[in-house]
């Protein structure tokens, strides 16, 4: 299971010119499911989630996770993460997991954030989506179930 975490002043997604979810400060999540991710992938990247410490503090020290500022979290499915781009010049798509073992483990992640007590609002799965953001600091982060960056 791979994401991309972004710290946000703001973030939202438009599913056909409706706007189905809109935070605040907090962290916007891109994730990508993987073949072979399980239920223990998610709850990793859960954990990870939750408790990353790039807010701010009153020592302008990333300090602070998305709990501790009562930060919102968007999360929003992105099988495109999973892309093999090695050979040639059109990505591949096959370490993606098919939409029916996907889709339940991005409700896992989903649910996992919430039980950790995070505010969370989410895409809408296999959807064409626009997503809007406003990137704060700009402070990106890659995490991955499988790999250590």
């Amino acid at each position: 299971m791979r994401a991309v975490i972004q710290r946000v002043s703001r973030a939202g997604v438009v599913v056909a010119d409706t706007q189905i979810a809109s935070i605040g400060p907090g962290l916007l999540v891109l994730l990508g499911v993987e073949n072979g991710d399980d239920k223990k992938a998610a709850e990793y990247l859960a954990e990870k989630t939750a408790g990353l410490r790039i807010f701010e503090d009153t020592a302008e020290k990333m300090n602070l996770s998305v709990l501790d500022c009562s930060g919102e979290v968007l999360v929003v499915s992105q099988f495109t993460l999973l892309a093999d781009c090695r050979k040639g010049r059109r990505p591949g798509f096959s370490a993606a997991a098919p939409p029916e073992l996907a889709e339940p483990l991005c409700d896992y992640f989903v649910s996992q954030l919430k039980q950790r007590g995070v505010m969370v609002q989410t895409g809408q799965f296999r959807a064409d989506m626009a997503v809007d953001l406003v990137n704060d600091g700009p402070v990106t982060i890659m995490l991955d179930s499988q790999r250590n960056f």
